[in-house]
């Protein structure tokens, strides 16, 4: 089982240091508990997945999907990545690297507005 951790903890350490581009400039605004005092972790494994944020004390992913999430393969893959993490209890807010962005301001305050309770994930 060693083996497994190990290698989770180098896939972790790879993720957030090849971050793409989206990941990192809301990474700036998660970071340091930077959004209203929540603490997110970047590239947390769950199981045989990785998610882009998580904040554990509310049970939230937040992943940020680019250009390749819309073909129908990826759209399966995340379907099945979403059943897996909502049964491990967790929430999952989906945005886009466009979001990002475009409407950095808007897309925090959609993450606080899910880790609140104030909007349905």
């Amino acid at each position: 089982m060693r083996g497994a951790r190990s290698f989770q903890t180098s896939r972790s350490r790879r993720l957030r240091k090849d971050q793409t581009p989206a990941e990192r400039l809301l990474w700036q605004k998660l970071r340091d508990r930077r959004l209203n005092g929540y603490k997110f972790v970047r590239q947390e494994p769950i199981g045989p997945c990785f998610a882009d944020f998580v904040c554990r004390e509310h049970d939230l992913v937040v992943e940020i999907d680019g250009a390749t999430h819309w073909t129908d393969e990826e759209r399966a893959h995340d379907r099945c990545r979403d059943a897996f993490l909502k049964s491990q209890g967790l929430r999952i807010l989906r945005l886009t690297n466009d979001d990002v962005f475009s409407n950095l301001e808007g897309v925090c305050e959609t993450i606080l507005a899910a880790v609140e309770n104030r909007t349905t994930v």
